[in-house]
């Protein structure tokens, strides 16, 4: 007999597509989908059982199929798609993960366990390090938002591990999740004709692409490969960094610096109307930027993206269209201002020379 994979969060698009993925794979033989509502898409030869996680129903689930491995998808910080309302999200974030890990701990048939994190659990300040590891304190916590639910998360489930040791945990921090069909909060953000941006910052941010997240997930609910570990927290994100006035640039979208509460009051009214969840998370992610260590994601999990951080950009920003600004266009301009620049700075650089020159003149 093969494995008997549960996937939690089936109807957002990340679920779905994770539940197709996973059943190409030789040692899966059965896969259970679950969600509280019916999804959109195919799941191909999976089985869906429409039930809320919130409930103690879920433990019947994992007995009636006698599940072996659990991935929680579930996780998530709203956004388009399947998801519910704000407090909905937020429940099935927290007591949701709570009421399937009381199930997974009283399954005899649970032997793995891989739970969709995020690098926002490091949160967002002016004081935090360059570059976050697994093992990096935040300065302060999260206060609200998906960032809270994320460390609740994984704090439920590092006492998961404690009391069931003999069940294979692996944590996954994944940085944005951006593609062709990505439907994040911050997917919207970057599709806004015109982007609001903090005045005076810059922010380093770090994208993974949909396809490596399918894989890194499929390598975590297998067995080990050799020489690795596929258990324990691991930083996913692609390789190097973008500035956000570079992700401006190459979508051709302009942006209009705000000043802070200017851009708190924005993002209020943004989702008022419902035009895209600008949450305070997302505007502090938007100040500071954040960037993880990945080395432990390559050295024992063994897991190597294919897309960098630049790459995974591309795909989503060829998937959006030209923007007002061609990046072409933009480029140009970009260039022909550097240029301009350079003209004026030899021009002062030749008159201080002649200045200093008429001054030691004078001075003989």
């Amino acid at each position: 007999m093969g494995k008997v994979v549960l996937v939690t969060g089936a109807a957002r698009q990340l679920g779905g597509r994770f539940v197709r993925r996973v059943q190409r794979d030789p040692e899966v033989d059965r896969v259970i989908a679950v969600d509280a509502v019916a999804p959109p898409h195919r799941l191909g030869s999976a089985e869906f059982i429409r039930t809320d996680i919130r409930q103690s129903s879920i433990a019947r689930v994992l007995a009636e199929h006698a599940v072996d491995t659990v991935v929680h998808l579930a996780v998530t910080g709203g956004g388009s798609g399947a998801g519910g309302t704000g407090s909905a999200v937020k429940e099935t974030n927290v007591i949701g993960t709570m009421q399937l890990l009381g199930a997974c701990q009283k399954s005899p048939t649970v032997r793995r366990l891989v739970v969709k994190s995020s690098t926002s659990v490091y949160g967002g300040a002016s004081r935090d390090p360059a570059v976050f590891t697994e093992t990096t304190q935040p300065k302060s916590l999260p206060a609200g938002g998906f960032a809270k639910d994320a460390v609740e998360v994984e704090s439920y489930v590092r006492g998961f591990a404690r009391r069931r040791p003999d069940v294979a945990v692996c944590v996954l921090r994944f940085a944005n999740i951006l593609g062709p069909y990505a439907d994040s909060a911050l997917a919207e953000y970057f599709s806004m004709s015109v982007m609001p941006t903090v005045l005076g910052y810059d922010p380093r941010l770090q994208f993974v692409h949909e396809d490596d997240v399918m894989e890194v997930l499929r390598l975590a609910a297998g067995e080990p490969q050799r020489g690795t570990l596929n258990s324990g927290t691991f930083n996913i994100a692609g390789d190097g960094v973008l500035l956000l006035s570079q992700c401006a640039r190459r979508l051709g979208r302009p942006t209009v610096p705000l000043l802070l509460p200017a851009v708190t009051w924005v993002g209020s009214a943004l989702r008022a109307v419902g035009v895209t969840d600008f949450s305070p998370e997302q505007i502090r992610l938007l100040t500071h930027g954040r960037v993880v260590e990945t080395s432990q994601m390559r050295e024992v999990l063994g897991f190597k993206p294919m897309y960098t951080t630049a790459e995974t950009f591309a795909d989503f920003a060829r998937s959006r269209g030209k923007g007002l600004l061609p990046p072409e266009q933009a480029g140009q301009v970009v260039d022909r201002v550097a240029a301009a620049l350079k003209v004026n700075s030899v021009n002062v650089d030749t008159l201080n020379v002649e200045v200093a020159g008429a001054e030691e003149g004078a001075q003989r």
